[in-house]
């Protein structure tokens, strides 16, 4: 007896317009994300003691993240850390409150840990002691695994079909006691890491991709600290505005004040005065104070408060005989639309590598910057080896920072991309980068 015909997929009821006319109705929406328990803060040492008992007594990976107040708070340390395994829950620890998390660190440290994101807050997790040994990083997995956006929403969308509540990203997590609403939201970023991490993974080994994967985890965990920009002030917004070494100066100048005091009373420099403010008095250089309260534009929670501050700081600036060059001096390299007239040879390899690049990554499903980061193929461009071979662009790339994969994947195509672009004209690239 033959098998019966399949049933076909019941189509969408249409939904009449005012105008009669018919459209399809809306899926259903996905159901929402809730936590397992109401989530709750842990402040003192017996409950974190005994939180920090069952999470050793959990079993698989441990899902972490932290919650910083960034745009409120001048620091970057964590106000809230959560923690969730298999077997014991989720664990929300006021970190000022708990003080040493030296137990928790013995506990798990050994344990693979799952951040989203992890290189935005492995920093504020060494700085109370938490370090983990190795990660599962799902957001820069599903990059590599060519999911089209990343965020944790996003992902836990496509891997677990559920609707997760993102609003409270940017809030000043400095607040206490911190909002029920809040907890939910910090208390469902760890609950379902874990889930999404074995979808990810296994969406990794089916594309033969896990190893690769594993690689540019261990980087991310061994990437250390940047050094201190050398001159920090050059990163206001507007700079570019500025002529002159003076007006540079007390830019400069500004810049500084404002950042002792934000430093001083933990608040983010922005929140005291905009970058737009310092911008316009560097370039009105105003001769008095009364002149610099009275500039349009001039504006800020600190900008009368704190005139005496900002005045003397323009002083200095004023008056300064150390003034700054025009141009940093930071190893930088120009930006590529003007490599055509100041390097060519340069702007033909660029163009000649970009695209060679770009066909890897499409038939990888994976991301360009993730196959070469844009800086290394530039800088790679601009100062190539005094030998094109694939052997000395590898050594090249490891010396950047590349992972063993990224040079077995582009080395020769970017070779052979050089080459060929110091035989013949390349087409042009109209993206400028």
């Amino acid at each position: 007896m033959s098998d019966p015909t399949p049933a076909q997929p019941e189509e969408e009821p249409a939904l009449e317009t005012a105008q009669g006319t018919a459209v399809p109705a809306a899926p259903d929406p996905l159901p929402t994300a809730v936590p397992v328990v109401t989530p709750v803060v842990i402040g003192d040492r017996e409950r974190y003691l005994a939180a920090v008992e069952a999470l050793a007594g959990g079993e698989g990976p441990v899902a972490v993240d932290a919650e910083r107040a960034s745009g409120f708070r001048y620091s970057q340390r964590a106000y809230l850390i959560q923690v969730f395994r298999r077997g014991a829950g989720t664990f929300l620890f006021d970190p000022p409150a708990v003080g040493s998390f030296a137990e928790l660190q013995e506990a798990i440290g050994e344990v693979e840990w799952v951040l989203h994101a992890a290189s935005q807050d492995l920093l504020c997790l060494r700085e109370v002691g938490l370090d983990p040994v190795t990660i599962f990083d799902t957001e820069l997995g599903a990059r590599l695994a060519g999911l089209p956006r990343v965020g944790l929403g996003a992902v836990v969308e496509s891997t677990l079909g559920l609707h997760l509540a993102k609003e409270h990203s940017a809030a000043d997590w400095s607040t206490r006691p911190l909002p029920a609403s809040w907890l939910t939201y910090a208390a469902l970023d760890v609950e379902l890491l874990v889930d999404v991490r074995d979808e990810i993974a296994a969406l990794l080994a089916a594309d033969d991709k896990l190893e690769l994967a594993e690689q540019e985890f261990a980087a991310v965990l061994k990437r250390e600290t940047p050094e201190p920009r050398t001159d920090p002030w050059r990163r206001l917004s507007g700079l570019h505005s500025v002529r002159g070494q003076r007006s540079l100066a007390v830019a400069r100048e500004l810049w500084l004040a404002r950042d002792a005091y934000a430093r001083e009373i933990d608040s983010a420099p922005g929140r005291l005065l905009p970058d737009s403010s310092l911008i316009v008095a560097a370039r009105a250089l105003p001769a008095s104070k009364r002149e610099l309260a009275a500039l349009q534009g001039f504006h800020g929670r600190a900008s009368r408060s704190q005139i005496d501050r900002w005045w003397a700081a323009i002083e200095a600036g004023r008056t300064t005989e150390d003034l700054p060059v025009l141009r940093s001096t930071e190893d930088v390299i120009p930006p590529p639309r003007s490599w055509a007239d100041r390097n060519p040879e340069a702007d033909r390899r660029l163009r000649a590598a970009k695209p060679a690049v770009q066909r890897i990554a499409e038939e990888r499903r994976i991301p360009l910057e993730n196959v070469v980061i844009p800086e290394h193929l530039r800088r790679l461009a601009w100062n190539p080896p005094a030998e094109t071979t694939p052997e000395s662009i590898g050594d090249a790339l490891r010396a950047l920072g590349a992972r063993p994969w990224q040079i077995d994947a582009t080395a020769q195509t970017i070779a052979q991309a050089f080459v060929d672009a110091s035989q013949g004209p390349v087409e042009a690239d109209e993206s400028g980068s």
